[in-house]
């Protein structure tokens, strides 16, 4: 997909926030253009979980701007943020699946509540793309448990998509998983972008997932923007903390 670097989706001015004396996150400013995989890395506690947090307001930053799709997210009340988020996929580390729900009635959940006006037949039927899509049509009627860790990561990218996404928000979307199948979730990524044409910012210190997903790369360290450029630019940096990353 095309990437459209006149066109800001998501739009960050020095962005802060802290916790108690730990400033976390200090005048982060960045921007996701229409249509871009935008890849943030950084050591465990540079902010990189705590800025996509901050997007959406699971977080509440203590300063800066966050503008997405052209709204002004910390001036936005309860119901406008709802929809906002609606707009938006959130792929989490864990994954968050129902353990008490079959991977149909995962998926049917979230979508009965943002697109409340579709039949029983409509629901099915995107239930069933969404599958095909991560390649697990046949996961249908089975429970989580009895789905391997790569598989419970697919079926949650699968609950994200119901929605229909214009923003993809990936938090560490490969921890845990064999480099078979974290490879497979970083291709996935791309197809999802293409199909589905949208923008991302995925948080990793997976380097592999960054060489397989990024349009373009940002370093977070100690709370701030060290770095930004495209894979070939990282790759060919000569300063010590890029090199530890790309080794």
């Amino acid at each position: 997909m095309e990437v459209d670097v006149h066109t800001p989706v998501i739009e960050i001015t020095n962005l802060k926030k802290a916790f108690g004396e730990q400033e976390v996150l200090k005048n982060v400013s960045l921007n996701l253009y229409n249509g871009e995989n935008l890849v943030v890395l950084g050591k465990s506690g540079s902010g990189k979980s705590v800025l996509i947090k901050c997007l959406v307001r699971l977080l509440e930053p203590d300063g800066g701007k966050v503008h997405i799709l052209g709204e002004d997210v910390n001036a936005l009340n309860t119901n406008n943020l709802g929809t906002l988020r609606k707009k938006i996929g959130f792929l989490f580390q864990s994954g968050a699946l129902y353990d008490s729900m079959t991977v149909r009635e995962n998926l049917e959940f979230p979508l009965r509540r943002i697109k409340r006006n579709l039949s029983s037949k409509e629901t099915d039927d995107i239930v069933r793309e969404v599958l095909e899509n991560v390649g697990l049509s046949d996961s249908i009627d089975k429970m989580p448990s009895q789905l391997s860790g790569g598989m419970r990561k697919r079926i949650s990218l699968a609950r994200t998509l119901v929605a229909d996404p214009l923003i993809m928000l990936y938090d560490e979307p490969t921890t845990g998983l064999d480099p078979v199948t974290s490879d497979e979730i970083s291709f996935l990524i791309n197809d999802v972008q293409k199909k589905y044409k949208t923008s991302s910012i995925i948080i990793t210190h997976d380097i592999e997932c960054a060489r397989h997903t990024a349009n373009r790369l940002i370093m977070l360290q100690e709370g701030e923007v060290y770095m930004e450029g495209n894979l070939e630019q990282f790759e060919k940096s000569t300063d010590p903390l890029i090199r530890s990353f790309f080794k």
